[in-house]
């Protein structure tokens, strides 16, 4: 189900393949409306751990199906604008774990709106060939104009005059999230799924309950390195 993919071990064999990878990007329009939307988000350990995490769900109705992860050591260097090379390894081996691919990924983390246009949400959606958002909590590249404080609002993310993305409010008078496509999906399809799936909190369901995962793994594993000890009867 998942491609095998050669992953580079430095900057320099990752430029290349960043830049082959950015120009399979495609923006079209959804083939129909997804019937299953996975979240998908990441955390570190400072052992030099990442526990990747996925969360699938129903859609529209939004029941969740099933959830997994995968911990892997992070065996590339962190260098900004490359950090899709950290993260994608684990990423894809928790995706590996579902019965079958999601019709959507909703990724914490850039689609376009990126320095070379190849946000996490690209990069899993080119080598997966599924759609993909990214949903950002802050931004990483653009200039945009506050959107208005009501739920739904949005003005565009533009770089090098470029729109790359949306600043959306998923909650009216809540901070917004940096919308972008990452693949297979307008930036308009990208907004009307992030609301629809955005029902009561600020970030969309899905991306929601992935990163509770993500976290809640995380600290089970931890807690596992590093057990409390048992104190000593007086």
């Amino acid at each position: 189900m998942i491609p095998p993919f050669p992953w580079p071990a430095t900057v320099t064999e990752a430029k290349p393949v960043q830049e082959r990878l950015a120009r399979q990007v495609r923006l079209v329009p959804l083939r129909g409306e997804p019937a299953t939307v996975a979240g998908v988000d990441a955390a570190f350990t400072a052992d030099g751990r990442i526990v990747a995490a996925v969360a699938l769900f129903a859609f529209p109705s939004l029941a969740l199906i099933e959830t997994a992860h995968a911990v892997m050591t992070v065996d590339f260097p962190y260098v900004p604008g490359y950090l899709s090379f950290r993260e994608a390894p684990a990423l894809m081996a928790a995706l590996g774990k579902l019965p079958r691919l999601p019709d959507l990924l909703i990724v914490d983390g850039q689609g376009i709106a990126h320095p070379r246009r190849l946000g996490i949400a690209s990069f899993l959606g080119v080598i997966l060939g599924v759609p993909a958002i990214g949903s950002a909590k802050s931004r990483l590249v653009g200039e945009y104009g506050e959107p208005a404080p009501e739920r739904g609002a949005w003005s565009p993310l533009v770089d090098r005059g470029e729109t790359v993305g949306a600043v959306l409010r998923t909650r009216s008078r809540v901070r917004p999230l940096f919308v972008s496509p990452g693949h297979l999906i307008t930036l308009p399809e990208a907004i009307d799924l992030i609301l629809r799936c955005a029902v009561r909190y600020r970030l969309p369901e899905p991306q929601r309950a992935a990163d509770a995962l993500a976290g809640e793994a995380k600290r089970e594993l931890v807690l596992l390195q590093n057990p409390t000890p048992t104190p000593m009867p007086k």
